[in-house]
């Protein structure tokens, strides 16, 4: 008897941990299918350490084939789904296609950058999704302070060491906090600058971090405004070129490094489908399962999945949610061979963390706030338990960090990704 096939689209925090959890569970009685664009996953909560030479990229990215044995990788691009004919199609790093039947399909594509129809923006934002702007973001820093350091023009030596960050959830605001850091290393390196890089974080919310308890937000400006950086809130840009960015308050900054952070928003493939969405997600029930489709499964940002804990809302577009959603996802599917009853989706947040770098970090770990290094050890904390390989070695570049010199060299192993709608693929 010929084995089911269970394919799992994307392989981030939901579609890696439900690929993990099916390879336990199946013992091998399952052909598992993970098709995904790169070979690794990625943890995305240390990027911005990453970007501030904190830690080495190699420690954010989890190597699929090694980490999850019984599964079988498709470096690919999902750009075909027939939902009757229970196919799957995609393209491979260099165009080829391929594709394969499926028993079982789980779609965790998550999420791409949110764009806003801003002039300017798409030509000279710098995105912070993944690896490559990750480093890119680091050499670019480090490049406009060498730059400034060649000039005696006092404008472009102002206008190079002027970073603004867009967005002041999670991402843009550990950016900030732990950019600012970086380029103070790098100026004082440089004797010749009389001026510190300066730093801009904008939003239109009227906080920082809002879509937390007040109490983190509150800890996270003050750090920030501790260290220099400009914080606005109820502000967006207004146009962007690339010598400056005019913001809406009517101030105009001389810049060349506008990073856009502003958030996401579910993968194109959803609207593809012609299924039914909620807020661009997918929708499906308790049980993380298409209606009129009990064959497909949908979980993490690409997923509009029920909150129980909090009836009629939606679970939140975080790490948190996703890896659980992709273990409960992974555990109905065996449920539906026969292994084991399926269960609604249901888990209560245990509390947020934001790390602000150096020795600052905001948490609320089961709702007690914590600030400092107390937040800190717990933050660092929950990220080593969390991440599926490479603890020791990360615990490791923090240790290195804490205790020799930063090192700030240009890489030149990046060229600037773009910030632009991804195609949507064909669905039929």
């Amino acid at each position: 008897m010929a084995k089911p096939t269970i394919v799992i689209v994307g392989a981030g925090f939901a579609g890696y941990h439900a690929a993990r959890t099916l390879s336990r569970l199946s013992k091998r009685r399952a052909e598992i299918v993970l098709v995904n664009p790169t070979d690794y996953f990625l943890y995305l909560p240390l990027l911005p350490e990453v970007a501030a030479g904190v830690i080495d990229p190699r420690r954010v990215t989890i190597s699929l084939a090694e980490s999850l044995p019984g599964v079988r990788t498709v470096l690919g691009e999902v750009d075909h789904i027939d939902l009757r004919a229970r196919q799957v199609g995609w393209r491979d790093a260099e165009g080829a296609r391929g594709g394969c039947r499926y028993d079982r399909l789980v779609l965790t594509v998550g999420s791409v950058s949110k764009l806003l129809p801003i002039p300017g923006v798409n030509e000279h934002a710098h995105g912070f999704r993944g690896i490559s702007e990750a480093l890119y973001l680091r050499d670019h820093m480090t490049r406009q302070v060498e730059l400034a350091d060649l000039t005696d023009d006092e404008a472009e030596r102002t206008a190079r060491t002027t970073f603004v960050v867009v967005g002041a959830g999670y991402t843009g605001t550990e950016v900030a906090a732990q950019g600012v850091l970086y380029t103070d290393v790098l100026f004082a390196g440089h004797p010749r600058l009389t001026r510190r890089p300066r730093w801009l974080l904008v939003d239109r919310a009227d906080r920082v971090l809002p879509e937390l308890d007040q109490r983190l937000s509150r800890t996270a400006a003050a750090v920030l405004r501790r260290r220099g950086v400009d914080v606005r809130t109820g502000v967006s840009v207004e146009e962007a070129t690339s010598q400056a960015v005019r913001l809406t308050d009517g101030d105009c900054v001389p810049s060349r490094s506008l990073i856009w952070c502003v958030g996401v928003r579910p993968d194109p493939l959803v609207n593809g489908l012609g299924l039914d969405t909620q807020h661009g997600r997918l929708v499906v029930d308790e049980h993380l399962t298409v209606p009129g489709y009990p064959e497909v499964y949908a979980a993490g940002d690409a997923a509009a999945v029920p909150d129980l804990t909090r009836p009629g809302e939606l679970t939140p577009m975080t790490a948190q949610h996703a890896e659980r959603h992709g273990k409960r996802v992974a555990h109905n599917i065996a449920a539906s061979f026969g292994d084991g009853n399926p269960r609604p989706y249901k888990h209560h947040d245990l509390g947020f963390l934001v790390d602000l770098g150096g020795a600052q970090a905001a948490a609320n770990p089961l709702g007690i706030a914590l600030a400092g290094p107390p937040a800190k050890a717990i933050t660092r904390g929950y990220h080593l338990l969390a991440l599926p390989d490479n603890r020791i070695r990360t615990a490791a570049d923090w240790l290195l960090d804490a205790t020799l010199p930063r090192q700030v060299v240009q890489l030149g192993l990046a060229t600037p990704p773009p910030v632009r709608p991804d195609c949507v693929p064909v669905v039929s």
